[in-house]
């Protein structure tokens, strides 16, 4: 395998912007260089501006979903100009370019997602008609599922940036995924953790997925080390119930698998209307080699429920 990549011809990683995603792109460095012995410097940080970022003022399910975070990312995976690209997986689109694969995924944080206010010690005990302010309509849902009296608003930004909105006042409330908050080291500001079956993580949270170009062999074996076995496949599992429903994020949906032993994996999902009035669960559990044929048939079985004219209103 090459190793060639030095401080004056580095690996070329690019990422978001944000502090977050910086953040999760600087452990994917340091990983790189322990794990292969590499020199100082030999992994360059390239944040790239992308339209997920740029729009901040309409709805992500407004301006084509979370997919909006990785395709200038990609067009420079494309043109070569970074040689790898790191994502928080939750933003990856189902399917992934046919050029790409997702080659690692780093051990995964915590899943949950945590909720703050300065007025309600949980999401149950807020005023009537408290607003809320998320751009999640997964977490927005099940929050109307356990109080349909609360107004959501579409609240957009970086981790800080929602935060100092909530200090000014313009919502009682909000959620974050805690391994955002714990990577920046802010999980102290959580008012409480959101267990399930309350509230279900997305798809692929607290993940990151680094993808390469398939043709690169290099730079997919460097990569490919790094590679945590048990997230790569739940998160696989948890992805293949999203691809069935033909999930979007113009569609409540949560989603975790987890190992529980070490051949069985137990898969959560949940499907909602946008604003609460149904939920759908489904919960199994497979033996490894079956997750993907679990996640799968969790889709079929959720959308089975939810029934045809539910199904039609999703697209």
């Amino acid at each position: 395998m090459s190793t060639s990549f030095t401080a004056t011809s580095p690996l070329r990683l690019g990422t978001r912007g944000s502090p977050l995603a910086l953040v999760q792109a600087n452990e994917v460095a340091d990983r790189l260089i322990a794990v292969h012995g590499l020199e100082a410097g030999a992994v360059e940080i390239v944040p790239i501006s992308t339209k997920g970022d740029r729009e901040q003022s309409r709805p992500l399910s407004e301006i084509g979903g979370k997919g909006l975070f990785a395709l200038e990312i990609e067009a420079a995976l494309r043109s070569g100009d970074i040689h790898i690209a790191v994502h928080s997986m939750k933003d990856v689109e189902t399917v992934v370019p046919a050029e790409f694969e997702i080659t690692a995924m780093l051990p995964r944080e915590d899943t949950r997602d945590v909720w703050l206010s300065p007025v309600a010690a949980h999401p149950r005990d807020l005023p009537q008609g408290a607003v809320v302010g998320t751009a999640s309509l997964r977490r927005g849902a099940q929050i109307k599922a356990m109080r349909p009296d609360v107004e959501i608003i579409n609240f957009r930004g970086n981790v800080q940036t929602r935060m100092d909105k909530l200090a000014r006042g313009e919502v009682q409330g909000t959620m974050l995924a805690l391994a955002g908050l714990k990577r920046l080291g802010l999980e102290d500001k959580a008012t409480c953790l959101l267990e399930p079956p309350e509230m279900i993580a997305a798809v692929g949270q607290g993940a990151i997925g680094i993808e390469t170009r398939k043709a690169d062999d290099d730079v997919r074996h460097l990569v490919a080390a790094l590679d945590d076995a048990d997230t790569h496949l739940c998160v696989a599992c948890e992805r293949a119930m999203l691809a069935e429903l033909d999930g979007t994020c113009r569609t409540p949906i949560g989603g975790h698998a987890v190992l529980v032993a070490d051949d069985l994996v137990k898969l959560t999902a949940v499907l909602l209307a946008e604003d609460g009035s149904q939920v759908f669960r489904y919960e199994g559990e497979a033996a490894a080699a079956d997750a993907l044929a679990m996640g799968k048939e969790a889709g079929a079985k959720l959308k089975a429920e939810a029934g045809e004219d539910f199904v039609a209103n999703m697209a």
